[in-house]
């Protein structure tokens, strides 16, 4: 039985962790924090998890909030004008649903799980020193724990990796009692509001602790009008100015929030960070060789909502290299070749995510607009969360942007 380490205890971390359990590896997960203390924990991210990333879950048997979880079924974007009125406004329906559960309920559960059947778990803290010894006690090491001390290990990979600062300021409420969008009030959406020049607020139906909820989640231009959330610490002045940004920009999404409350203490979260790719690969001072798996390695803005999607789309990839190497060792060429596996899912998200990042050229705007108009476009943009790989064929580059509205125009 080969023997497995995995540091953190995340959407990857775990779901790899549960998988390889599933197969008769012996696995031992470091955390840092026990289940009861994640659950009561603050909020931790914002997510929203398409079919392709569900499905992975799904085929490990740990699916098991999908029938307490709102059924996301389409995907808006509205574009705000100065007046406060908003000239596009849409709505695309996905082929299949997705859905959000919150980091706090799912990890928990998903520890306590791993746990129950027979994995070892440690909770503790753990240092690059640690890391020397486990790599001599363990056959594999892999670090899945995406801050801290550990993640300085991993080099930034430059020549993918344009932005060497934050592009966003951050900043999230979970919150009770939000009202439907009047354009759909018999279905689900996540909703993408641009305030141009200064940021965004996406709007993500989802389960927390205590029942369904939505997040409220700004992405601010740094230092533009929606970057205001540095240093405010209590939770209801977050919320306070939450809504002050929506009533200012979006008056069409303050409407339906006037009445909301937070989810709990805990459900605020604000901060910022610069994307980064990093090499895969880390050396341990003795020699000793570990894996970077998701966000350790690939680490994008949230505005295309992919960490979670990348993390999952990561844990089935680096499970399936794990299982196809058998008894052959688990060295350098090997560990390139499992993130290559990954990166083939996650390149694309990483272009796409980059390129919504800065100012959009006036093809996107016009195909964005055009959206509003031709059903076709605004549901092959919506599923393009779920495989941001189709954007290659006709978002980054004007002509095949035109050549692909005419056609779904003559039709």
């Amino acid at each position: 039985m080969r023997k497995i380490l995995i540091v953190g205890a995340g959407q990857s971390g775990l779901q790899l962790a549960l998988g390889l359990q599933s197969r008769g590896y012996e696995v031992t997960v470091m955390s840092n924090r026990t289940a009861d203390e994640i659950r009561q924990g603050r909020v931790m991210s914002t997510q929203c998890m398409f079919d392709t990333a569900l499905g992975h879950e799904r085929d490990l048997g740990l699916g098991f909030w999908e029938d307490q979880t709102p059924r996301i079924e389409g995907l808006g974007v509205s574009v705000a004008a100065p007046d406060g009125s908003r000239p596009i406004d849409w709505v695309g329906r996905l082929d299949a649903y997705a859905q959000s559960v919150d980091q706090r309920v799912k990890m928990a559960g998903w520890l306590e799980t791993f746990v129950e059947r027979g994995g070892k778990l440690v909770v503790h803290g753990v240092t690059v020193g640690d890391l020397d010894y486990f790599s001599r006690a363990y056959d594999l090491v892999m670090v899945a724990a995406g801050k801290g001390e550990l993640v300085s290990m991993f080099g930034r990979d430059a020549a993918r990796s344009p932005y060497d600062s934050p592009q966003r300021s951050l900043a999230v409420a979970y919150v009770h009692g939000l009202g439907p969008r009047p354009e759909h009030p018999d279905f689900h959406a996540v909703r993408l509001n641009m305030v141009p020049g200064a940021g965004e607020l996406i709007v993500i139906p989802a389960l927390t602790t205590s029942g369904p909820c939505d997040i409220l989640f700004w992405e601010g231009v740094p230092g533009g009008p929606l970057d205001v959330f540095d240093g405010v610490k209590d939770p209801q002045e977050h919320l306070r100015i939450t809504l002050d940004l929506m009533k200012r920009h979006l008056p069409w999404e303050y409407d339906r929030a006037r009445d909301v409350e937070l989810t709990d203490v805990g459900g605020t979260l604000s901060g910022r960070f610069a994307p980064v790719v990093r090499h895969p690969v880390a050396e341990l001072p003795s020699g000793g060789l570990v894996l970077g798996v998701a966000d350790v390695v690939v680490a994008n803005d949230p505005i295309t909502g992919q960490g979670s999607n990348s993390a999952s789309k990561c844990a089935a990839a680096y499970l399936d290299a794990i299982v196809e190497q058998g008894d052959k060792p688990f060295d350098r060429d090997w560990m390139e070749s499992a993130f290559a596996r990954f990166w083939a899912t996650a390149e694309p998200v990483t272009k796409w995510t980059n390129a919504l990042l800065g100012p959009p050229p006036e093809h996107i705007l016009g195909l964005i607009g055009a959206a509003g108009q031709l059903p076709a476009v605004a549901n092959r943009f919506a599923n393009g969360f779920d495989d941001p790989s189709d954007y290659e064929s006709y978002f980054y580059d004007p002509e095949a942007t035109a050549a692909y509205l005419a056609s779904v125009a003559g039709a």
